[in-house]
């Protein structure tokens, strides 16, 4: 849970001296918090679903945070953006139509529409107030929300794939809030939903990929592992990757997975790149996303031995919890 502590001219003591000015506060495990100093706090606010606030950090840029959880940040959000939509769009032959659960932010579309044969992304979002204030205050998506490409839906994801009856996607990207007890969508990372609703709306040679979580070799087993675990059971081929986020204090997982081969060198990877893509990514690269799937030996072992599976009733949860505590509006 993260928050806003000693802000203002307020003063944290840390057992070593004092900490002049505002800072943000998260924690990680229940003996470890991960903190930094803020400039302002730009908006803070509470919605149907979950709280939000946008903050002005000092070592990240703006940052959103959303039930007390860093989402992305100014400085690196390309990192975690680019490694969620990339491999998957590159892997596949000919990806048109594509499908975002979650994605609020707007960079998610704004990846997937540097691409030159996607022709529709639908972006379906739980809560409108998180899409406007993102519309508002993250210019940099500002083009992808004026993008004639993109359908922007406010519903629950699974009720609007199930609602589609007849519309199939080449690739469907999970870019959900992480799976807390209490907030409102741990159940999109469940066996039932990857089998019932993902697996029968994707087409022939369709590809689903998730954001997974904590990946690095102690945070992994939270909620990593099983969800690997789980894709396995459910497709053919499954590709587990990771990169490290600066403002998330951690490796960060995601996870592709397909019942057709996914199979493609570092050099392939860079033609597509030079031939699909709008742009220089800042970030990912053949020969990066070979090193981002080869994970260390620690956490393919415990891939490996992993057993459970992620089904209603038996869910994992990052550490956190849907609130933020003690938060101070000040600008």
């Amino acid at each position: 849970m993260g928050e806003i502590a000693a802000c203002s001219n307020g003063i944290i003591n840390n057992g070593n001296g004092s900490r002049k000015g505002c800072w943000y506060e998260e924690e990680i495990e229940d003996n470890l918090r991960w903190c930094f100093a803020l400039n302002s706090i730009l908006h803070s606010g509470v919605t149907q679903y979950q709280d939000i606030q946008l903050l002005d950090t000092k070592p990240f840029g703006k940052a959103l945070v959303i039930d007390g959880k860093l989402q992305s940040a100014e400085s690196d959000e390309f990192i975690y953006h680019e490694s969620l939509v990339h491999p998957a769009l590159l892997y596949h032959s000919n990806p048109k139509i594509i499908f975002i659960m979650g994605g609020g932010e707007g960079s998610t579309a704004r990846e997937l529409l540097r691409h030159n044969t996607v022709e529709k992304v639908v972006m379906c979002d739980i809560d409108q107030d998180v899409v406007d204030f993102c519309k508002s205050y993250l210019l940099v998506n500002k083009e992808a929300f004026c993008d004639p490409r993109l359908e922007l839906i406010i519903n629950d994801a699974r009720q609007e794939l199930e609602r589609r009856e007849d519309d199939s996607y080449d690739v469907i990207i999970g870019d959900l809030a992480d799976p807390i007890e209490g907030g409102p969508c741990y159940q999109l990372y469940t066996k039932s939903f990857y089998e019932s609703v993902i697996k029968s709306k994707l087409k022939k040679d369709g590809i689903f990929v998730t954001q997974a979580g904590p990946a690095g070799v102690f945070s992994h087993t939270e909620v990593f592992s099983c969800l690997y675990n789980t894709l396995r059971q459910v497709f053919k081929y499954v590709v587990p990757y990771s990169a490290h986020i600066p403002s998330y204090a951690d490796i960060w997982g995601w996870i592709m997975a397909s019942d057709s081969p996914l199979v493609l060198n570092s050099d392939e990877l860079d033609l597509k790149i030079k031939q699909r893509i709008e742009g220089e990514n800042r970030f990912l690269d053949g020969k990066t996303f070979a090193s981002a799937s080869i994970l260390s030996k620690a956490v393919r072992k415990s891939l490996d031995n992993e057993t459970h599976v992620y089904c209603e009733g038996s869910e994992r949860f990052i550490h956190g919890h849907g609130s933020v505590s003690a938060a101070a509006a000040h600008k």
